[in-house]
Parts: structure tokens; C-alpha cells; sequence
């Protein structure tokens, strides 16, 4: 698709990741085909179609993307437990399936996550080379989902493209992750927070410049295989939750931090190397860690729930 033309397809739109990115292909001017299970506030600007894509058939999402006649399709869907192997690796079955049906069929931008790597050696700069070697369950099913877009792209069956995301920040973050339930408790606790900290460092990306990387890969149709996306620095996790704690307005020691393990379904070392992106696509993360800290920290604020009188 040519920049700032056309239609796109997200599927996911109304998570955090999609509707950042139904966002940045607005701004630029491309038509946006929001798809999600329900309809939310944050795409109200778009048109919606209400669909749960992780059941959908491969024709029932061929007939969608050939009605819409999008130039580009998202994948921006996200699946935990129950819903791993569904939406995270027979969604991207069914829409590569799809995508061959398809006549004239859209480019594909598929979401991926810098844990397909899995655990790396301390000090590693995760680029494109280093062999995927995820231990969780999450990160495999998504690098399952990769290898289908990636063989059927290799094969020339479709022209679709893979981004490996490290974690986000930033406006709207997920109320359970760790920043984003943060977030909420500096905005509803008033007194001192004990929080347990990993004695990790991690590669945290502004979630809107993970949002242009997406737009990106979807007008660079020369772009192909995969594409690592993070700020290439790896901070400690005590560091950003400073950062936040300061967003916050909040006096330095509300947060009093307790070393734990790394429990989550990352590493305790997280540092990308985003040289092909900068070099293909020609991006680069725009915002800094203080900036991505106040956007996030304004947006919980706001969610706050209004208290109503009796």
C-alpha cells in the first residue's frame, strides 16, 4: 500500500496495541477497518466490524478482507490461557488461509514478541540473527504464528511481514501489566506501595512508536521477513518504576521496591537491536522513558471511577 492512502484492516483494534495503531494509519490518511469481538470507545472514529476473529473461518475472513477491499491487514490479537493456541497460532492459521483465497490479497503485518527468543546471555543485542528459543508457553505459540506467516511469505503464497515487539509503555497500557497496574495503584492507594521488583533489566518501546513501526512494515511492501522492535537500551526495572513514580507527581518514596525473582514470562535481560528497522523502514523510536511515563500516567488518571453520591 502506498503511504498515506488506501484501507487497512486491524484485527485486535480495541486492545492496547490496536487501537495505537488503528490511531497512526489514521493519522496519516488510510482508511481504517476496525475488527474486534465488541465495539469500544477508542474506535469510534473507524469503521467497526464486529467479529470474533479467533473462531472466524478462512472464508468467512476472506469474505471480509475482499469486501472491504483493504490494501492491508493487521494481526494485533492477543491470547492468554485458554485462549492461547486459539488466538495466538489457528487465528494466523485460518488468515494465512485466507489471505491465499483472497484475490488481490493485502499485505500482512503479524505481531509478534522479542520472547520468541527466549533467555539470551546478559549484555545481548537481540537482533533478527539470534535463533528463537522461547521456554514459555506465550512466546511459542506466537513464534508458531510467525513461522506460518514467514514459510507461506517465503513460498510466495502471501506478502506478509513479521515484528518482534519488545514490552510497551505509554498511553492506555493494559490494566494487568505490571506498569499499567502500577499505574492504577499510584492513582487509588495514597499511602506507600510495597511492590516486589525484578532484579531484571528490560527494552521497554513507547507503544505509539511501536504503532509506526507497524505502519511502516505495512507501506514498505520491499520489506520482508523480520523486523525486531525496541529502543535498544535495557533499563532496570527499578529505574522505569522511578520514572513512572515521578509521572505520577508522587513523593520519591511512595513505591518502596523488595527484590524478586523474574517471574513473568520474560527474561531477566531484554535489549533489542533495531538496526534492520532503522535501516528497511526507517524508523526509530521517537519518545523518550519520562515522556512515555507521563502518557501513560495521564491516561490511567483519567480512567479513574467517577464516585457517584447517594
Amino acid at each position: 500500500m502506498s503511504e498515506g492512502a488506501g484501507r487497512v484492516a486491524v484485527i485486535g483494534a480495541t486492545g492496547c496495541m490496536g487501537r495505537q495503531i488503528a490511531a497512526a494509519f489514521a493519522a496519516r490518511g488510510t482508511e481504517v477497518v476496525a475488527i474486534a469481538r465488541r465495539h469500544a470507545s477508542q474506535v469510534a472514529a473507524h469503521r467497526f466490524l464486529a467479529l470474533d476473529a479467533a473462531h472466524a473461518s478462512s472464508e468467512q475472513l476472506a469474505e471480509v478482507l475482499a469486501t472491504e477491499r483493504v490494501d492491508a491487514v493487521v494481526n494485533a490479537t492477543l491470547g492468554w490461557g485458554d485462549e492461547l493456541q486459539s488466538t495466538n497460532v489457528q487465528l494466523v492459521e485460518r488468515l494465512v488461509d485466507a489471505l491465499k483465497k483472497t484475490p488481490s490479497p493485502p499485505r500482512l503485518v503479524q505481531l509478534g514478541t522479542i520472547h520468541e527468543y527466549g533467555p539470551v546471555p546478559w549484555g545481548t543485542s537481540i537482533g533478527e540473527e539470534v535463533e528463537p528459543d522461547p521456554r514459555q508457553p506465550y512466546p511459542r505459540s506466537k513464534l508458531v504464528a510467525a513461522g506460518l506467516v514467514l514459510d507461506a511469505a517465503r513460498a510466495g503464497e502471501l506478502d506478509g511481514v513479521v515484528l518482534r515487539l519488545t514490552n510497551t509503555i505509554g498511553p492506555h497500557p493494559a490494566a494487568e501489566s505490571f506498569f499499567g497496574s502500577l499505574a492504577a495503584r499510584l492513582r487509588d492507594d495514597p499511602g506507600a506501595i510495597d511492590l516486589t521488583i525484578a532484579e531484571a533489566h528490560r527494552d521497554y518501546v513507547d507503544s505509539r512508536d511501536a504503532a509506526d513501526a507497524v505502519v511502516r512494515a505495512a507501506e514498505t511492501p520491499s520489506a520482508q521477513g523480520v523486523f525486531n522492535i525496541g529502543t535498544g537500551r535495557a533499563l532496570d526495572i527499578g529505574t522505569l518504576v522511578t520514572a513512572l513514580v515521578q509521572a505520577s507527581g508522587r513523593p520519591p518514596g511512595t513505591v518502596r521496591g523488595h527484590p524478586g525473582a523474574v517471574r513473568s514470562r520474560g527474561a531477566d535481560w531484554i535489549q533489542v537491536d533495531s538496526t534492520r528497522a532503522r535501516r528497511l523502514l526507517g524508523w526509530s523510536p521517537r519518545h523518550s522513558l519520562d515522556a512515555s511515563m507521563r502518557a501513560m500516567w495521564e491516561t490511567v488518571r483519567a480512567e479513574r471511577p467517577r464516585r457517584t453520591s447517594s
